[in-house]
């Protein structure tokens, strides 16, 4: 092993050329920060003794916000344009395209602004792919979602939050006999920690192999590591902060760390979140309750249906066939007569399972149904006409604004809404669409904002309703969790139906055009 200095000082000299595309550096050069350069200069200048490259897997593991996915999109126009391979194949991979797309977009958003490497690339952006017209070597993005099994010739391939892949199949097709044919491949992983309570992912796996080998345990001259992380109790402390924060004080701003950490003082799922994707935790807790059920009970009220005839609603809908229930939430934002927000529920359920659901799922659905906290369908499955009469029903006492809806088993159904004259929204329960109606929810709540009816089968919802965050710190809610996997028999579809509703009751404002508040503030339709 020695050290090439001129191979070192040529991936330094590339990126120097680039230059950043978002924030405050947008169109300045790319400036490597110590830790950056010290990464880049030991994984290309560390050669063998035939002048490769020593270090083929390299382990990237830093918090959000530190810069790893402008760091990563250098890196594989570097593979792209500069490597010295020809035909080359890079690609990009991560657990969902959305992902794995995440540096595929910094890096065509880099070239944007260099002309010099702009006038060399085909980009077809449709199928996230570049190629280097000169070398013919290409950058391809692939997520869990969609990869063959085999054919691939990487050069090189970068791993995005390999945590959140879902089982190992991609690692092992990109790894295993992947780049026999090249004389230098290398597999970059950039990553934050991972929630994985029962250290069973791939990404914990590769982890503590990582540290393994930083510690010595391991020799295996194959892997360079570099993890930025703070793993003890003292999390306020803000010298822990610079420890687990290379980029900190630039890349990353130390007030929005103050911020989170304050936040993190009086929530215990922030304080997870801050121990995760701020100080780089590896942390033990299991998914954690959205809202507390002490939070829910403080909020509870009860208000007339006769007071809130004729107020403007937004109704949130999570249709099911015959595991779940199916509910409907109404919505009704602070206006003229309604002083805050204010919800109510309606779940639906099949006859024909009831009793069976309620042994399993051990709730009264019997005695819920004698209060009225749950309409029961006749047959095996719910009868999604009985939910449109209901729809149609509250038609006729409100003025409902919009219907939101997960198009998820509820094609026909909205499909019927629409013909009766209702505007019908349909959102998916993804990442990027559920974080920010959750946490408005959750702030409304929290500061006694936003109440709702007493319903106990709404409450038992609300205590099975947990949150799962990706390495980008966005949110969705998923059941509660026990182990390895999530209750099943634990429902949560009146408070995805809630949230739902949120998607675009956040957005009303008396007076205001619905449709012009949403574009103006930049949120997808």
């Amino acid at each position: 092993m020695s050290f090439d200095q001129a191979k070192a000082d040529r991936v330094c000299a590339f990126f120097s050329m680039l230059k950043h595309t978002d924030g405050k550096f947008y169109g300045q050069p790319f400036k490597l920060l110590p830790w950056e350069e010290k990464i880049l200069r030991d994984v290309y200048g560390t050669v063998k003794e035939d002048g490769t490259r020593q270090y083929r897997y390299i382990w990237v593991e830093v918090p959000k916000k530190n810069g790893k996915s402008q760091l990563g999109a250098g890196v594989a126009l570097y593979h792209l344009f500069a490597d010295g391979e020809i035909n080359g194949e890079i690609y990009g991979c991560a657990a969902d395209r959305e992902q794995a797309s995440i540096i595929y977009d910094a890096a065509s958003k880099t070239l944007e602004i260099i002309p010099t490497l702009l006038k060399r690339s085909k980009i077809l952006a449709s199928y996230k792919k570049i190629t280097d017209r000169v070398s013919g070597s290409r950058y391809k993005v692939l997520s869990s979602e969609a990869y063959s099994k085999h054919g691939y010739k990487p050069s090189a391939v970068l791993f995005d939050e390999i945590h959140a892949q879902p089982n190992r199949d991609l690692w092992d097709v990109m790894t295993h006999g992947s780049g026999a044919s090249r004389s230098q491949p290398i597999w970059w992983n950039f990553t934050t920690a991972g929630k994985d309570p029962d250290r069973v992912s791939i990404g914990w796996e590769l982890h503590d192999y990582a540290m393994r080998v930083a510690s010595g345990e391991i020799s295996d001259p194959s892997w360079y590591v570099a993890i930025y992380s703070y793993e003890g109790e003292d999390i306020y402390n803000e010298e822990h902060w610079y420890e687990s924060n290379p980029s900190l004080g630039v890349a990353k701003d130390i007030e929005s760390m103050r911020d989170a950490a304050n936040r993190a003082k009086n929530s215990p799922e922030v304080e997870l979140n801050f121990r995760w994707l701020d100080l780089n935790q590896w942390v033990t807790t299991k998914l954690t309750s959205w809202i507390e059920l002490e939070v829910y009970d403080q909020t509870e009220e009860e208000i007339p249906d006769e007071k809130l005839l004729g107020l403007k609603c937004f109704i949130g809908q999570d249709a099911s066939t015959t595991t779940d229930l199916s509910a409907i939430v109404r919505l009704f934002p602070p206006q003229p007569g309604l002083d805050h927000w204010y919800f109510k529920s309606d779940a639906f359920i099949p006859r024909n399972t009831l009793l069976e659901r309620t042994r399993t799922d051990h709730v009264p659905y019997d005695k819920w149904e004698m209060g009225g906290y749950v309409h029961v369908t006749e047959g095996d499955t719910i009868d999604h006409w009985a939910i449109l009469g209901k729809i149609l029903e509250y038609k006729e006492m409100y003025e409902v604004v919009e219907l939101v809806s997960d198009p998820a088993f509820a094609v026909m159904l909205t499909q019927a809404e629409m013909k009766e004259g209702i505007n019908v929204v349909t959102q998916q329960g993804t990442f990027a669409v559920l974080t920010d109606p959750m946490n408005t929810v959750e702030t409304l709540m929290r500061s006694g904002q936003l109440t709702h009816e007493h319903n106990p089968l709404l409450r038992w919802t609300f205590g099975n309703a947990s949150i799962a965050t990706n390495g980008s710190g966005l949110k969705k809610l998923v059941k509660e969790t026990k182990g390895k996997s999530v209750i099943r028999t634990k429902r949560i579809d009146p408070v995805m139906a809630l949230v739902l509703a949120m998607c675009r009751a956040r957005f009303y404002n008396q007076g205001d055009n619905l449709e012009e508040r949403i574009l103006s503030e930049g949120w997808g339709m």
